[in-house]
């Protein structure tokens, strides 16, 4: 992710969703403003392509982005989805993941709390949406595994440990 603080050193006066179109703007990234309070965009991973929406919440002051791509598991491997669903949350700590059955998506939620009069910076916009893909790109393989390798949740969700402690 870029850093762009020279380029962008007053946000305070930026309503949060043109704040984000601007990075995405600057980022490259394919994106729609379907709303004065909501953005969508896509950001391409190494494992899959990744749809991520940012909408602002006035009423509770809050920037909510969503990260989000298909996936359908078997059916009975949703049991072991869930299961390795709790190991990712539990390692998890700025976001948590859900698995939405009618829509066939698997779902990253993370929620920038602004009260107060706070204003969103480049850097917080950046940290949130490089957050969102690179979680979803450490857990895609557990979730495959479990989903169609038959792995057992343990073993699925240690991989994708070893697999994030060994980038440097």
């Amino acid at each position: 992710m870029l850093h762009q603080r020279d380029q962008f050193s007053d946000t305070g006066d930026l309503h949060p969703i043109d704040l984000v179109e601007t990075v995405a703007e600057t980022h490259d990234w394919d994106f729609d403003r379907t709303g004065e309070d909501q953005i969508s965009m896509v950001v391409e991973g190494q494992w899959r392509s990744y749809s991520v929406t940012l909408a602002w919440s006035e009423v509770d002051e809050t920037l909510r982005l969503v990260c989000c791509f298909e996936m359908e598991p078997p059916e009975d491997s949703l049991p072991k989805l869930y299961e390795v669903l709790n190991l990712a949350n539990d390692e998890s700590w700025a976001g948590s993941f859900s698995y939405w059955t009618a829509q066939k998506m698997m779902v990253w939620r993370y929620g920038l709390v602004l009260a107060g009069g706070a204003c969103a910076q480049v850097e917080q916009i950046n940290a949130i949406v490089a957050e969102a893909i690179l979680t979803g790109e450490r857990y895609y393989p557990a979730f495959q595994l479990v989903c169609w390798g038959g792995r057992a949740p343990t073993d699925a969700i240690q991989i994708a440990m070893a697999g994030a402690y060994g980038h440097a």
